[in-house]
Order: C-alpha cells, then sequence, then structure tokens
C-alpha cells in the first residue's frame, strides 16, 4: 500500500469551487415550477387510487412502510413494491417536463 498523505489544500480547492458554482448557476425557479405543476397533475391523472394513497401517507404524512402495511392491512413488501412502481410511473411521466 503506499503511503499517501491527504493535502488539505485539495480539499480546499473543492470547496471553493463547490461556492463558485453555487454562486455563478442559473436560475431554476420555473423549471422546479413546472416540475411541481407536473408532478402534482401526474399523482392525480397517472397514479392509480392505492399508489396515491400510499405515496401520500410516506412522504406527506411521513409513515414508516411498516407503519402503512399495518395501516392498510397489507404485507410490508406489497407496501414498497407500491412506492417503487409509483415512482417510476411518475418518473416516466415527468422525464421530459424540464
Amino acid at each position: 500500500m503506499r503511503n499517501t498523505h491527504f493535502d488539505a489544500r485539495a480539499s480546499e480547492w473543492i470547496g471553493d469551487l463547490t461556492v463558485w458554482q453555487r454562486e455563478h448557476a442559473g436560475d431554476n425557479s420555473d423549471q422546479m415550477d413546472r416540475l411541481r405543476r407536473n408532478l402534482r397533475r401526474a399523482r392525480e391523472l397517472e397514479l392509480t387510487p392505492r399508489q396515491r394513497e400510499v405515496l401520500i401517507l410516506y412522504y406527506d404524512k411521513g409513515l414508516k412502510m411498516h407503519q402503512i402495511a399495518r395501516r392498510l392491512g397489507v404485507n410490508e413488501s406489497t407496501v414498497s413494491r407500491t412506492v417503487k412502481r409509483a415512482k417510476q410511473r411518475l418518473y416516466r411521466c415527468l422525464r421530459y417536463s424540464f
């Protein structure tokens, strides 16, 4: 194994670059607003009622998957698969909305 020394200046340079990028990044608020509108619409129009319910409980209400499973009377893996499929469906709907 080679004897490598940590170069403090290298990490400072990365930090400086991060700050520079943040300060010079373009304003994407219009894109984010459009994405949020499209997300709300896609949740209503593209998801099944069960997928909508599970996403509301998981993301909006902050419940854990085992809590959702208990509340809905299903297995935890069913909740996990439902969240995954809903996210995939939303991604397919929204990937061109930027």
